[in-house]
Formats: C-alpha cells, structure tokens, sequence
C-alpha cells in the first residue's frame, strides 16, 4: 500500500511539474522573460530537465536579463547530464565558440576592410605634375587618369555589391556568434563601410582635382605655345651668294 501511495504522489508530482513547465513555456512565448526565468530555474532546480535546457538557453541568449556563458554552461551540463540533446549540442557550440573567439572578435571589433582594396580593387592614386610641355608625357598622364578612372569605377561597383560587410563574415563563424554579438559586429561593419565610402569619395574627389589642374595648366601652356607659333614672324630667307 505504501508503494503504492508513494507512486501516485510521484506521478501528481510529474503532473505538476509538467502544467509549470507549461506555464514557464507560455510566459517565455510571450516574451515575459523575468517570469519564465523564475519559474524555469524552480524547475530546474527541481531536476527537471527541460527547465534546466531552458534555462541554459535563456542565459546563452541573454534573455535572462544578459549573456552568461558561465550559468548557461552550468544549466546545459545537468541536462547534458540526463541526456539532452540540446544540452549536449549546445556544450559543444560553446567550446567550438571559444577555440574561435579571436576570429568572432575580429569581425565585431578589429576588421577594417583593407581586404577590399585588393587585388583588381586597388586603385592607387596617380600623381601629376603641375604641367607638360611634350606630348609624350601629356599621353602618358592622360592614359594614368584613364586607367585610374577604369580601376575606381570598378572598385566603386565592387564595395556596393559587398554590402552590407556582414555578408563578409565566415559562415563558420557567424553560426557561432550569439544574437548580440552579432548586432555588434554588424554595427561595427556598417562604420567600416561607411567610412570606406567615404574615403573612396573623398580620395578620388582630390585626384579629379588634381588631374583637372594639369590638364587646365597643360592646355593653356599648349594653347600659348600653339598661338606662339602661330603668330611667329616668318623666317627670314636665306642670303643669296
């Protein structure tokens, strides 16, 4: 009869537990998230397993107020523990995450988009002089300009199609970023393309500048010349013997 007895309380104990796990459920579906957290971690302190998977994420992800990697990989072990699958992946996630740590915070903090100016994308600033008086030289700056403008507009095309950065990013590594880590990077991107843009724009305003500056000094130097010659008394004929 004990025996019994002690199997129907265990059972209303399950019932129980498995209405509050509900509850927990419910609360965490409406985003009610101080709430779920309280009736997750009564739960899991209980031993239920579930609630301790939950829980686990709900500090992975930050919903528990923060990102705590220490408690969630505390949560995730007791239910790795029983046998959770989640748990178990998830365990294995973090270690994954910290053998990767330095190439996640390189695209949250240190990436500043040297990559992009690379290869068929470099396009280093042709530099002229104040002006030219033979049309050897007026070829060859004419011919710089051109084949600058051909590069920038390509790298122009390029860095519009690369965007946003985030597209950058290793799928082996974004799958390991949390939700906030990659709001981070993806802010951090978006500044990196900005100020790219910026300097693509601004570099390649002061080449235009310069360039136009040699062609109005080379033209007018030409153009004096030309009309030099053009108006050069003829020669004088050559005294007859």
């Amino acid at each position: 009869m004990k025996t019994v007895l002690f199997c129907a309380a265990l059972l209303c104990s399950t019932a129980v537990m498995a209405d509050e796990l509900a509850d927990a459920d419910a609360l965490f579906a409406k985003k009610a998230y101080p709430q779920a957290l309280q009736k997750y971690t009564k739960l899991a302190n209980a031993g239920n397993v579930m609630a301790q998977q939950h829980l686990g994420e709900m500090y992975f992800y930050g919903e528990a107020g923060a990102e705590d990697m220490d408690k969630a990989a505390e949560w995730f072990r007791k239910a790795a523990a029983k046998g959770n699958a989640v748990a178990i992946a998830t365990l294995d996630l973090m270690k994954q995450r910290d053998a990767r740590r330095a190439d996640i915070d390189y695209w949250i903090v240190k990436y500043d988009g040297a990559d992009l100016r690379s290869g068929d994308y470099r396009c280093p600033a042709p530099r002229f002089p104040a002006m030219s008086k033979v049309n050897d030289d007026i070829d060859r700056y004419s011919a710089r300009m051109k084949d600058w403008e051909t590069c920038h507009n390509r790298f122009v095309k390029y860095l519009n199609a690369s965007m946003p950065l985030t597209k950058r990013i290793p799928e082996d590594v974004s799958k390991l970023m949390t939700a906030s880590e990659m709001e981070r990077a993806t802010a951090h991107l978006d500044e990196v393309g900005k100020r790219v843009a910026e300097d693509t724009q601004v570099g390649g305003k002061l080449v235009v500048a310069d360039f136009t500056a040699w062609r109005n000094a080379t033209e007018a130097y030409v153009s004096e010349h030309n009309e030099m010659v053009k108006n050069a008394p003829p020669p004088e004929p050559a005294e007859s013997r």
